[in-house]
């Protein structure tokens, strides 16, 4: 199951199981404009654990988890109410927590896995989206929490993704001169793109990943150019 899975990153995570061969099920509030080939759709306000405890106990059987759901805008600190800033964290916190939970013992039984999708902005100042950075680096200590506690019979690891071009992508980074910039700042030279967040998700869920619990794995091209090296008058690349 795919939390979030309708669009974007989540979409791309659904794909590369259905690729795989993954009997794949999506949830969120709204249904999907394109359903993803292979997938299934279910509806569910994930934020709503009544309506999730519902959700996971109609499925006959659940190997894996991937808690994708998440986001936020860009909004300074001072630009919101505390209130506000609050549904943020528990978009990004909270309901991994509660579909975690709510998926324990289908987990537990077929000795599965919970793949979390975690950001670089949990570990790095996220000016504009302070609580979406403080949330995810939140849900990479939970993940950490989690496999300690539920070993050994689930594992639970956290991708935790850079910049991704998707179908929003302008909302973040601009139009194509934007994202043409950005992508410069990457070592690998481009955004990731939601197939390559797919593949690293496939593989924690694969048994090539077996001895892979409380890990967090950087889906992110290398980083982000330090920007000292640009601001820098000596030691210069030719």
């Amino acid at each position: 199951m795919v939390t979030g899975g309708t669009r974007g990153v989540g979409a791309g995570i659904a794909r590369a199981f259905a690729e795989a061969g993954a009997d794949v099920v999506t949830c969120a509030r709204r249904p999907p404009d394109v359903r993803v080939p292979g997938t299934r759709f279910l509806p569910a306000d994930l934020r709503d654990p009544a309506a999730v405890r519902a959700l996971l106990a109609a499925l006959p059987r659940l190997d894996v988890l991937v808690n994708n759901a998440g986001g936020a805008p860009y909004r300074r600190l001072i630009d919101a109410d505390a209130e506000r800033h609050a549904r943020v964290v528990e978009l990004n916190l909270l309901t991994p927590l509660t579909v975690s939970l709510a998926a324990y013992e289908h987990l537990r039984r077929a000795r599965g896995c919970v793949v979390m999708i975690g950001s670089v902005s949990g570990s790095r100042p996220s000016p504009g989206s302070a609580a979406y950075g403080a949330a995810k680096a939140g849900l990479e200590h939970l993940a950490r929490s989690m496999a300690v506690e539920w070993a050994p019979e689930i594992r639970v690891n956290t991708l935790v993704v850079g910049m991704v071009r998707t179908e929003l992508a302008h909302l973040h980074y601009g139009g194509e001169d934007g994202v043409a910039a950005v992508s410069r700042t990457v070592p690998l030279g481009r955004l990731a793109a939601p197939a390559d967040v797919g593949a690293a998700a496939v593989f924690l869920a694969s048994d090539a990943a077996a001895y892979l619990t409380g890990a967090s794995l950087l889906v992110h091209g290398g980083g982000e150019r330090p920007a000292f090296l640009d601001a820098a008058t000596v030691n210069k690349n030719p």
